[in-house]
């Protein structure tokens, strides 16, 4: 295994539709050991007409216009890339692309990132790996999440990787397995609530702050199936929107108990994958990342009930190491090494997941 440097771009576009997240890398890999440098990154906001389509307005398109879509997404990601290169004056080896989730059905192996990689490369004229998701699904697995190769390879220091957006996922080591899987909703909730009266969040979780915990409430978003199944397994939009509303809106709460009594539940149920999957050694230090890493109330209700050491790292590993892993899975493909791995997708194998156009 020879000594290789790349520097790839990174896209990541998550389920609380905060906007387009790019992050430009460098990565070493030296006596068999990645590393890492970010050598820029930066957030685009989307416009209000894209946020809907990407949010509800897809699911509803004929075919025409979803592929019309699709091709339009992909090329507003390579134009935004070009952007970032003329500000920061790179030019990467790699462009690797995550899309933006519309459907994510695994178990009917169903799934589609939208954003065609064809049209980055087309615009940027750098080679793309998007569509990471396929290939696992097609081996039976869930598709998610893909992060944790980077979490094993390039944060190995932490005993868990916790990142909060739109849902809350986790990975973490046990018996010389990387284990990975989504946790529970968390800002695909809070921010739905937030824009019905005209906010893009709850800013460091001071309108939950202001509620009171509805106890029937938390009891049956806890009591729900989902978490109390186990092996791999994920979250999409669907499953919140079918179950997760209708139950916060059943018992007429208004928006600060609502929001309240929703994040002792994402708390609860972090703690709760924590306190089943101890370390060794009793001491254990959990990285955060992710938007939710910014909501000072969701932390204080995790570390409230979290048994280890909570660890916010700065400013731009929390909003960017998940656009950070998605260059290094473009850099794995380049390096023809596996970037998806079957203990945490439940496929029948490790996978090179992603299509390139160059």
């Amino acid at each position: 295994m020879k000594d290789l440097k790349i520097q790839a771009i990174g896209l990541m576009s998550g389920t609380s539709l905060d906007g387009l997240d790019v992050c430009c890398c460098t990565f070493r890999r030296e006596t068999k050991k990645w590393n890492f440098h970010i050598d820029c990154a930066k957030g685009y906001a989307y416009p209000d007409d894209l946020k809907q389509k990407l949010g509800t307005g897809a699911q509803q398109m004929t075919a025409l216009e979803f592929i019309t879509f699709h091709s339009a997404y992909g090329k507003f990601l390579g134009e935004r890339v070009n952007d970032f290169m003329r500000e920061f004056n790179v030019h990467p080896d790699i462009i690797a692309s995550h899309g933006h989730t519309i459907f994510h059905e695994p178990q009917k192996r169903i799934m589609f990132q939208i954003g065609d990689g064809a049209a980055i490369a087309a615009e940027t004229r750098i080679p793309t790996v998007s569509d990471f998701r396929r290939l696992d699904i097609m081996l039976g697995g869930q598709g998610a999440p893909l992060v944790p190769i980077g979490d094993r390879l390039l944060f190995a220091d932490y005993d868990y990787c916790l990142n909060i957006g739109g849902f809350s996922n986790i990975s973490f080591e046990q018996e010389n397995r990387r284990i990975a899987f989504d946790i529970s909703p968390v800002n695909y909730v809070i921010n739905h609530y937030c824009r019905q009266i005209g906010l893009e969040f709850d800013k460091d979780g001071e309108i939950a702050r202001q509620g009171s915990v509805c106890q029937p409430l938390l009891d049956e978003l806890n009591r729900m199936d989902f978490y109390h199944q186990t092996g791999p397994k994920s979250l999409g939009r669907e499953w919140v929107e079918t179950l997760v509303y209708p139950m916060l809106e059943k018992y007429g709460l208004n928006l600060e108990d609502k929001l309240r009594t929703f994040y002792e539940h994402a708390a609860y149920q972090i703690e709760r994958v924590i306190t089943a999957h101890p370390r060794p050694s009793g001491n254990s230090k959990l990285l955060i990342t992710g938007g939710g890493a910014f909501n000072k109330f969701l932390i204080e209700r995790i570390d409230a009930l979290c048994p280890c050491e909570i660890v916010i790292p700065e400013r731009s590993i929390i909003e960017y190491k998940e656009a950070l892993i998605f260059a290094f899975l473009g850099t794995l493909y380049m390096a023809d090494e596996p970037n998806c791995l079957a203990s945490v997708t439940g496929a029948s194998m490790d996978n090179i997941g992603g299509m390139l156009f160059k």
